[in-house]
């Protein structure tokens, strides 16, 4: 009875009408570049679009390539300093007692100005949106935090990494400062920006990221410029203090206008 079933089964098999196809065959798969990967080849670099054969390819080159593009910060000397701006994906330390304020008022009217999205993280609360945009910056392009403590801005932070913005700026104010936060938080924050390819800023007057910042430059006491009694600008001496691509102790003058330092309200 057993060799009757399995026959029987196996004539049912052979006499069933097939069942109707629910999803249309897939296309056959061509070989050799498409078209659209031909064309955005073309325009893309030839080390890049040699290598280049799939759309996966293509993202991966385009990420590579944005990775390598720098947020300059719009001041030649410093630009000079840091090899063209700030690195995408890394921490970049600006200390000292200098007009600190200005530089990061230039960052943000730079990126803003290229229509980049950026943020700026004042713990001080010393930024003025009126004298900020007469230097240059995008308010539309431009996302004001006002923390309370440096825990909060350092979290902050993260999240606007995370968010997408391309240049994230911390600016801290003068001593004394509540909330320190751990090293930890600061490897934290620079795995962030390394992921999503965000340039970031920490402006303090002493140093607060240690080892996990690309370069670090500090900013010397500026001194005025004058011109028949009247104050003209300031200038101030930056310092290459450490980079990880070029050696350290180079220093360049930067001077600013009187418009520009107007929104720097910390002491030098």
């Amino acid at each position: 009875m057993v060799a009757t079933a399995r026959r029987l089964h196996t004539q049912f098999l052979l006499l069933r009408p097939p069942l109707p196809t629910l999803l249309p065959p897939p296309p056959p798969v061509e070989r050799g570049v498409s078209k659209a990967v031909q064309s955005v080849r073309a325009a893309l670099e030839p080390a890049i679009a040699s290598h280049l054969s799939s759309g996966v390819e293509l993202l991966r080159a385009l990420e590579r390539q944005r990775r390598e593009e720098l947020v300059p910060i719009g001041l030649e000397a410093i630009d000079g300093l840091l090899e063209g701006g700030l690195a995408r994906g890394k921490m970049t330390e600006l200390g000292g007692r200098g007009a600190r304020f200005a530089v990061v008022v230039a960052a943000l009217a730079s990126a803003t100005s290229i229509g980049q999205a950026a943020a700026l993280i004042d713990i001080g609360d010393g930024f003025d949106p009126q004298l900020g945009e007469a230097a240059g910056i995008e308010l539309r392009r431009m996302l004001w935090v006002r923390p309370q403590t440096l825990k909060q801005a350092v979290t902050a932070a993260e999240m606007l990494v995370a968010t997408g913005f391309q240049l994230v700026v911390l600016d801290a104010p003068l001593p004394p400062l509540r909330g320190r936060v751990p090293d930890a938080a600061w490897v934290r924050l620079a795995r962030a920006a390394s992921a999503h390819g965000t340039a970031l800023l920490i402006s303090a007057p002493y140093p607060l990221t240690g080892t996990t910042s690309e370069a670090m430059l500090r900013a010397e006491p500026a001194c005025g410029k004058w011109r028949g009694g009247l104050l003209m600008g300031v200038e101030m001496c930056v310092r290459l203090e450490k980079h990880r691509r070029k050696r350290p102790g180079e220093s360049m003058a930067v001077t600013f206008s009187v418009v520009e330092t107007l929104g720097e309200q910390r002491s030098p």
